[in-house]
């Protein structure tokens, strides 16, 4: 179970997530931009599109999707081509990408800095961005990182050091009601993650069922929260335009 009296390198109790911070529209380039920050942890993401595609990328029936993760320095390797496919999947989950047929949708993520939890930092700065570029989604996406330490506590939002140090960990991507930005559905909507399950679990090691389920609820609860944070910081925005 999450322990609440359990000692970490930067002393939130184990269910607590880390302050949250998100800029929006800093690319004057871009359809859309936002800068996701979980304390020490920074994703910079930006979209371009709905824009003309060619060759492959075309399809008749839906906007194709492209995502492209920049590491913090050096070269893109395997786990930038497998962070690329698991964000670009998770998203396409809530894109209404057949409103717009034969175009493209492409999001960049540029790592600023890597102090844990950097997939769900980007998952979630993705989903700022998109609604910054004004793309009509089904809802939001809240991502959140969990894990089991060494002497089996469940963890929120990890640090770099626990990731190294944990027996597991796990990125969850939780689904959230519609917001203002969906096309013909109301904003007034409740901030709670919708109940019937996840988008997306990328695990890293090995965790028993137990772990594995109270991570999905303590995961869960941590989503709303962040949901919540998210749609004020798009109010804010929005009120400031």
């Amino acid at each position: 179970m999450a322990g609440e009296a359990l000692s970490r390198p930067d002393g939130r109790a184990g269910n607590q997530i880390r302050p949250l911070v998100c800029t929006r529209s800093l690319l004057s380039r871009a359809d859309g931009s936002a800068q996701w920050s979980q304390e020490n942890t920074t994703v910079l993401a930006a979209v371009y599109g709905p824009k003309s595609v060619t060759g492959k990328k075309e399809n008749p029936e839906y906007a194709s999707l492209e995502v492209i993760w920049k590491p913090k320095s050096g070269l893109s390797g395997k786990f930038e081509k497998e962070a690329e496919l698991i964000v670009k999947r998770s998203l396409e989950s809530i894109i209404l990408a057949a409103l717009y047929p034969n175009l493209g949708i492409s999001i960049i993520l540029q790592v600023i800095n890597d102090d844990g939890s950097l997939l769900a930092c980007a998952m979630n700065a993705a989903c700022a961005a998109l609604v910054d570029a004004g793309i009509p989604l089904t809802g939001l996406i809240a991502a959140v990182s969990c894990g089991v330490t060494v002497n089996n506590e469940v963890i929120l939002d990890l640090l770099k050091s626990e990731e190294q140090k944990n027996v597991a960990h796990v990125c969850l991507v939780f689904p959230s009601q519609p917001v203002s930005v969906v096309l013909e559905l109301p904003s007034n909507v409740d901030e709670k993650p919708e109940k019937q399950g996840f988008i997306t679990c990328v695990m890293r090691g090995a965790m028993d069922v137990d772990q594995y389920l109270t991570c999905v609820d303590q995961g869960r609860a941590a989503s709303a929260e962040i949901a919540k944070f998210l749609r004020k910081s798009l109010g804010q925005s929005q009120g400031g335009d």
